[in-house]
């Protein structure tokens, strides 16, 4: 069994930063792009940053310039560094990832986290 589990958030005034770490675990083969996504209250979940196995990246605009997306391939984890954080950040944090179980099997699949809160306020 896969799991996905995200740290790292919490309670933070406006200009401030925050690190979120994700760590996936379980019977994983190999492991492509992970990402990481938000929801705020009343919204949908939308794209943060995401990153593939090789470091290429990509943000959302409102993470441009305020966010950086990493990994680490030996503990399958990735990171997410935010600066300048805004009240409208505000939001349950989650990441994914889309990993092979096994060798056998071609198929990729989609994790989830359980999400972590981020509140940014004064």
């Amino acid at each position: 069994q896969v799991q996905l589990v995200e740290s790292g958030g919490g309670l933070v005034q406006p200009g401030g930063s925050l690190r979120l770490s994700c760590a996936a675990s379980g019977r994983i083969f190999r492991i492509d792009v992970m990402g990481w996504y938000r929801q705020a209250p009343g919204k949908q979940r939308e794209l943060v940053a995401v990153i593939t196995s090789d470091g290429s990246t990509n943000y959302a605009d409102s993470a441009k310039g305020r966010g950086t997306i990493s990994r680490d391939n030996t503990k399958n984890t990735v990171y997410l560094q935010m600066n300048d954080l805004k009240p409208e950040d505000t939001a349950v944090y989650y990441c994914n990832a889309d990993l092979r179980l096994y060798s056998t099997d071609s198929n990729w699949y989609r994790y989830w986290g359980q999400g972590t809160q981020v509140t940014v306020s004064s």
